[in-house]
């Protein structure tokens, strides 16, 4: 018999529920091609938690999983942290089962004598970030899996600085989870350690939000018109608020994405990143004359943007246009306030523009890369605590403003957004040619991405391959450029490929490759860590001398991105 079927018999002892075993054992009866991809592995707890398909079975998200992880944090919390009272917040997104998983989730930690806060109802990502530090907790939870399809849900896990689990905190984590059998989960909660929260966190956390995301008082917020969608997730909990404390009146919701919804009905898929998802904006924006477009993807931490293009048409930025645009904001505001002094920071990632890195190098304040994920610039705010951290982002939608939420924030990061749009147009600009005059004064950065999506056991193999393929044959040439270096950051080294010569990196290992040519050329790889995809990053980059020649460096920035996606077969 094979090993899956006798590790899924296991799923058929009394450990486990009835309706568990049930659904075991029509499988084992029934289809054993689902049995096996149920169980040729355990749904692993990664770097920052776990995401995968609901339902029964050791590669699955479950009750079983998910207390399996939780009594594994509850070891690990019992033996590192000293105090008498071991807190933990937890928050649940839009999802199905969302509700049901974050109670068992608690009822798992006040069974190891841990005192629970949990929300009341769907909360966002980023207010859970800003929970554990607001409540003086020692971790937190949060049940979500993103933008992912609907039979999806995930489980990611913060520590007491507000930012989700890195080095040593995630190995840790990992390794008491491991040593666990399901059997030992301690499921018998104690209800007088779960406290149930709201109101008085939300209250305290728009305050914060509004505060960090405002630019200036002498903002014309009345006249900008905006167009909001929260594609069915926890924004609507938070961001309308926002506006409406931030002084925004001329704010329409689309109407049919208003409702929280883990099927995400109006969509193919909640992601702000894909110009389809935010179809129904764009469209009602078009119908009223809206200056912007804001979507957030189910959990409220990564935003989508749409503004006017010099045709008046409803243009979708990528993550690293509103990045770039939102920081060069902030680092004016800073500088008009006088708070620069050489002892302040921007965060990015290694497949973010690097455009972003010049912005801040014209104000004298220093870019600090980190490996993708937003966890890595949560941490340089704890690594330099004699800097100030003014902002930053990561090209997958994502921005953070200040050090007060420790996460990726689209709440904040939506205030900003519209701070810019409304202060351009009173000054009779907008937020696109505010974007235009960057890459004039700079250079136009082009970026673009690519995921191929390969799933199951064969899928995980293919993608490896790939990257393989990759790092020890690698390009020497692409689009005629000589390629003159390739980073390695699982090997921690950068190879002049045209010279030989090797440097090694300071930096975290991670399963990341990048190609560069002397004129900036830019070809990233790497496997998503949440889902069964492979992604790649392009940029490149021409000089822009005039607003009325974007569209035309545009198209060929473009034409030449599409030119190095089939040199090198990816399409």
């Amino acid at each position: 018999m094979t090993d899956f079927v006798n590790k899924a018999k296991q799923w058929l002892t009394p450990t486990f529920d009835a309706e568990t075993q049930s659904e075991i054992q029509n499988l084992i009866d029934n289809n054993q091609a689902e049995l096996a991809d149920r169980f040729y592995k355990d749904m692993e707890f990664g770097t920052g938690g776990m995401r995968g398909v609901m339902g029964a079975g050791t590669n699955r998200i479950n009750k079983y999983t998910l207390g399996r992880a939780t009594q594994g944090l509850s070891n690990y919390l019992v033996d590192n942290v000293s105090k008498d009272q071991i807190k933990v917040v937890i928050a649940y997104d839009c999802r199905h089962n969302s509700k049901k998983f974050a109670k068992v989730v608690a009822d798992v930690l006040s069974a190891n004598n841990i005192k629970v806060f949990l929300f009341e109802d769907l909360r966002p990502t980023p207010e859970l970030s800003f929970a554990v530090r607001h409540l003086n907790c020692d971790a937190g939870i949060v049940l979500t899996a993103s933008h992912n399809p609907p039979e999806y849900n995930g489980y990611k896990v913060y520590w007491a600085d507000g930012g989700q689990i890195v080095p040593p905190h995630d190995s840790g984590i990992i390794s008491k989870v491991n040593a666990l059998e399901f059997s030992e989960i301690n499921f018998d909660a104690n209800e007088d350690l779960i406290e149930v929260i709201g109101k008085n966190v939300d209250d305290v956390f728009i305050e914060a939000s509004v505060k960090n995301g405002s630019l200036s008082d002498k903002i014309d917020r009345n006249s900008l018109k905006i167009v909001f969608t929260p594609l069915h997730g926890t924004s609507i909990m938070s961001i309308p608020h926002a506006l409406k404390g931030a002084g925004y009146t001329d704010v329409h919701i689309v109407e049919e994405q208003r409702k929280p919804n883990g099927d995400f009905p109006t969509v193919k898929s909640p992601n702000p990143e894909e110009p389809e998802a935010l179809h129904m904006a764009t469209e009602l924006a078009n119908n009223i004359g809206a200056d912007i477009v804001i979507g957030t993807d189910p959990d409220c931490d990564r935003l989508g943007v749409a503004v006017r293009d010099l045709n008046g048409n409803m243009k979708l930025l990528n993550g690293n246009q509103t990045m770039v645009v939102m920081t060069d904001f902030l680092l004016k505001k800073w500088k008009e306030e006088g708070r620069l002094n050489g002892k302040e920071f921007i965060g990015s990632t290694i497949v973010s523009t690097e455009l972003v890195n010049q912005i801040a190098a014209k104000y004298n304040v220093e870019t600090k890369v980190g490996l993708t994920g937003f966890k890595w610039i949560a941490k340089m705010v704890v690594d330099f605590p004699e800097l100030e951290f003014i902002g930053g982002g990561e090209e997958s939608f994502g921005y953070m403003v200040g050090d007060f939420v420790r996460d990726k924030d689209a709440v904040t990061a939506t205030l900003l957004a519209c701070e810019v749009a409304a202060y351009a147009k009173q000054n009779g600009s907008s937020f696109y040619h505010e974007l235009l005059n960057i890459y004039i004064e700079n250079s136009f950065y082009k970026e673009h991405l690519i995921s191929i999506t390969k799933k199951g056991m064969d899928g995980a193999a293919e993608i490896q391959q790939m990257l393989s393929d990759m790092r020890n044959n690698p390009l020497t040439e692409i689009d005629g450029e000589k390629i003159e270096s390739l980073s390695d950051y699982q090997a921690s080294t950068r190879k002049n490929l045209i010279t030989g010569e090797v440097l090694n990196m300071d930096i975290p290992k991670s399963n990341v490759l990048i190609y560069q040519t002397a004129s900036g050329t830019r070809i990233a790889a790497r496997p998503s860590g949440t889902e069964p995809k492979i992604k790649f990053y392009f940029s490149v980059n021409a000089p822009l001398d005039k607003v009325e020649n974007a569209e035309k460096v545009e198209d060929a920035l473009d034409a030449k991105i599409q030119r190095i996606i089939k040199e090198m077969k990816l399409n």
